[in-house]
């Protein structure tokens, strides 16, 4: 089947044209002024535009964590990203302290096929390390999975200077590349124990974003930094929250150093002020690292302008206001994580490309072009061009909805942004050429699948 996007303006990471894009099946066959093709079926999109299929490389789903599990899987996880235009995520497969990478591998394939709506990647989170993990990594990154992420905090996760010193430099003989979540867990051990010394309880969630100050950030970030041009290696900061640990970036580079960041929604559009709401309403905002200040926030909207940023995604991590109460009696014990699959894409539309921010061409970039870059999803994602995955968001810059726990389609029963209402949504969601959303509402299930990197 062939269809013909007739009028609209395809979006690319540097420029922006006007042309008709023919689709043949799964992939984009012809692309041109004018395009005339007597079998196709023509979809009118004049005065809209047309984006690749985003790409969110940051998801949480289906995960065991902190003696629950995350509210979505990848049947409503997924769900949500379609509904927003996201048609490709990168999960973290999470290889437990002793299993084998292969064995992680399997139980995300298990949580994941046949559930998807949206095609999938993974990361391979890693957690232990010896001999047997290092052998096993040649034969990971030859199935296809070329990133890994490894924890600077979390009991069950973390992994010493020495570990990612030594897994850092394994990934480089193989070509991969790890990301990292940079805190210092003895700055936030000794301050959580401090709260309780002080006050005698843990009970105000006010009380957390001071157990996670920008300092630890900016203290890990520079460290891992150290690490990595020790092994003279790239690496990724994800979910960077701070000026200070932005700022630690900036030095290494200046010292030579490539470094990739990403930041993600609730850092741009939220603040601390959330966890002084009341009735310890903030719990619902506990994310680590924690929302931080409004020039925290202005700085991470100026390097996005200046493209000191390389990619936007959710860390979508999902729990319901009753997972949430495990804390009730103890911040610490709170699940941390925000949903964020669906709002993404509008979000940084309306507050960025809307408010004068960002331009459409650096939309595209942080939401599809550098993941799929990054990630070595492309050419197969990323881009609107002859040969790609015919991956198109019909985006309408005019559209006005409104965020709300009614409407979504996370399985959480809140809304962080609840009753915002943003211009510019995804009109029509095509994965693989097939209608897959509309308006927010997904059309075709469990239609997506497994993708390998491209070497």
């Amino acid at each position: 089947m062939k269809r013909l996007f007739r009028g609209g303006t395809v979006v690319g990471p540097e420029s922006s044209k006007k042309t008709d894009v023919l689709v043949k099946g799964e992939k984009i066959l012809a692309m041109g002024e004018n395009l005339d093709f007597p079998d196709a079926e023509v979809i009118d999109v004049e005065g809209k535009l047309l984006f690749p299929g985003f790409i969110d490389a940051h998801t949480h789903m289906d995960l065991e964590v902190s003696g629950t599990v995350t509210a979505d899987g990848f049947d409503t996880g997924t769900k949500a990203e379609l509904s927003g235009g996201t048609t490709c995520i990168v999960d973290f497969a999470t290889q437990n302290k002793g299993e084998s990478l292969a064995y992680a591998l399997e139980r995300w394939h298990g949580k994941a096929d046949g559930r998807s709506s949206c095609d999938y990647a993974f990361h391979l989170a890693m957690s232990d390390w010896n001999e047997q993990v290092s052998e096993e990594l040649a034969q990971v990154t030859a199935a296809g999975i070329y990133s890994f992420k490894l924890y600077m905090t979390y009991d069950a996760m973390v992994v010493d200077d020495r570990t990612i010193y030594e897994i850092l430099a394994r990934l480089k003989e193989l070509g991969a590349i790890a990301g990292v979540h940079c805190e210092n867990k003895g700055i936030i051990d000794a301050r959580v124990a401090e709260v309780m010394k002080e006050k005698g309880h843990r009970e105000d969630v006010s009380d957390y974003p001071g157990t996670r100050p920008p300092a630890t950030e900016a203290e890990a970030v520079g460290r891992l930094l150290k690490i990595a041009r020790c092994v003279d290696t790239p690496v990724i900061v994800v979910h960077l929250s701070s000026k200070e640990g932005l700022m630690e970036v900036r030095r290494a580079r200046e010292a030579g150093q490539t470094v990739y960041v990403e930041t993600c929604p609730q850092y741009l559009v939220m603040d601390e002020s959330r966890y002084c709401l009341p009735d310890n309403e903030g719990r619902n905002y506990m994310i680590a690292p924690p929302l931080r200040s409004k020039e925290d926030q202005e700085e991470l909207w100026q390097a996005l302008r200046e493209g000191e940023i390389q990619t936007v995604c959710t860390d979508h991590c999902s729990f319901t206001t009753e997972q949430k109460k495990m804390g009730e009696k103890d911040f610490s014990l709170v699940p941390c994580g925000m949903p964020g699959a669906e709002e993404r894409p509008g979000l940084l539309y309306h507050f960025g490309v809307g408010q004068g921010r960002l331009t459409p061409e650096q939309m595209c970039r942080y939401l599809a072009y550098n993941p799929a870059k990054l990630y070595h999803l492309y050419p197969k994602k990323g881009a609107i061009a002859p040969g790609c995955d015919a991956d198109i968001v019909v985006w309408n810059p005019d559209t006005e909805w409104t965020l709300s726990a009614e409407t979504q389609k996370s399985d959480t029963d809140f809304c962080p942004l609840e009753g915002t209402v943003l211009r510019g949504r995804a009109e029509q969601v095509y994965l693989r050429g097939e209608l897959a959303a509309e308006n927010g509402e997904v059309i075709k299930e469990y239609c997506g699948r497994y993708v390998t990197a491209q070497e």
